[in-house]
C-alpha cells in the first residue's frame, strides 16, 4: 500500500483550498498512491469564521473533493467543517474515493493551552474505520492523539493503520509532544500511524492567525513499533511511504498487547 501525506497550509478561503486539494490529488496520483491524507481544517484554517465556511457533506466543497478523488481513482481523507447544532460546527474528516464515502467527526475537542475549541465545535460520538486497498484504516484528528484508548479501540475494531490529520498549535514543547505522541499511539495500537499536519504558516509564506492553532508541519509516518519511517519539515510538501500490512500482523504476534488487554478485560482484571 502506497500512502501520501499532503502537508499544506490552508487559508480562510474554501475555494482557494480546493486548489490545494486538487494539487495534492494530482501529485499523489502521479506517484501512484492508494491513499492521500490531508490535514485537519484543510477546508479553512482555524481563525476563520467556521460557522460561515461550514458546508454539509453534500455541499459544493465536499462534492468537488469527491469528484477529484473518484476521477483519480484515489482514496482521500481531508479535514473540513460541517454544520452542527445550535450554531456550532463539526470538525469533520471526509473519507472519499471509489467505493468510499463516509466521515468522522472529531471526538476530543481542544480545550487546552488557553484555547477552547468547544466554543465553536460540537464533538463527534462514534469511531470510524474504512477499507482502502484491502487495509482497514482508522480515523482520528489532532487532539485525539492525547487519548490512547481511542487508538486501541480503533485497532480492536480491525484498524491496521490510523490516519491523524492535524492542525497542531505551536508553542513551547509542542513539537516535542507531537513527536512523542505520534510514536506512542502507533506503539499503543501496534498500527501504522500517518500524522498529517498543517504546514507552519510562515514556512508557507502566510502570516499565522493570533490565538489559532496553525500547524507546525512535521507530518510523520510511524511503524507499528513506534519507529519514525518518514518525516517532513515545516514547509508544505508531499510525503510518500510504502507500507506492508503484513508487518502489522507480525508485530502483533511478537507484541500482543491488544490480545493481552482483551484477556485482562475478560478476566475482570484492570488493564492498567
Amino acid at each position: 500500500m502506497r500512502v501520501a501525506l499532503g502537508q499544506v497550509a490552508s487559508t480562510s478561503d474554501p475555494e482557494q483550498t480546493l486548489g490545494l486539494v486538487a494539487e495534492a490529488v494530482a501529485s499523489a496520483t502521479e506517484q501512484r498512491a492508494d491513499l492521500l491524507v490531508l490535514p485537519e481544517a484543510t477546508m479553512a484554517r482555524f481563525g476563520s469564521r467556521l460557522a460561515a465556511v461550514a458546508q454539509p457533506l453534500d455541499g459544493p466543497w465536499a462534492s468537488e473533493v469527491r469528484r477529484l478523488a473518484c476521477r483519480a481513482g484515489l482514496a482521500v481523507v481531508v479535514g473540513m467543517f460541517t454544520p452542527g447544532s445550535d450554531g456550532l460546527v463539526r470538525n469533520t474528516l471526509l473519507a472519499t474515493g471509489p467505493g468510499l464515502d463516509t466521515h468522522y467527526d472529531k471526538i476530543h475537542l481542544f480545550d487546552a493551552f488557553g484555547l477552547r475549541e468547544s466554543d465553536t465545535v460540537e464533538p463527534g460520538r462514534r469511531l470510524v474505520t474504512v477499507d482502502v486497498a484491502g487495509v482497514r484504516v482508522g480515523l482520528a484528528t489532532c487532539y485525539d492523539l492525547r487519548f490512547p484508548a481511542l487508538f486501541t479501540a480503533l485497532a480492536e475494531a480491525g484498524a491496521q493503520l490510523v490516519v491523524v490529520p492535524a492542525s497542531w498549535g505551536d508553542g513551547p514543547g509542542k513539537a516535542e509532544q507531537w513527536d512523542l505522541l505520534v510514536r506512542a499511539r502507533a506503539l499503543d495500537s501496534t498500527s501504522f500511524l500517518l500524522a498529517c499536519d498543517q504546514a507552519e504558516p510562515r514556512a508557507a509564506g502566510l502570516e499565522p492567525v493570533d490565538g489559532a492553532a496553525g500547524g507546525i508541519g512535521r507530518s510523520t509516518v510511524v511503524s507499528p513499533l513506534g519507529e519514525v519511517r518518514e518525516r517532513l519539515g515545516a514547509a508544505p510538501g508531499l510525503l510518500l511511504a510504502d507500507l506492508d500490512p503484513e508487518e502489522v500482523t507480525a508485530v502483533r504476534e511478537r507484541l500482543p498487547v491488544l490480545r493481552h488487554a482483551r484477556q485482562a478485560r475478560e478476566a475482570g482484571l484492570p488493564e492498567r
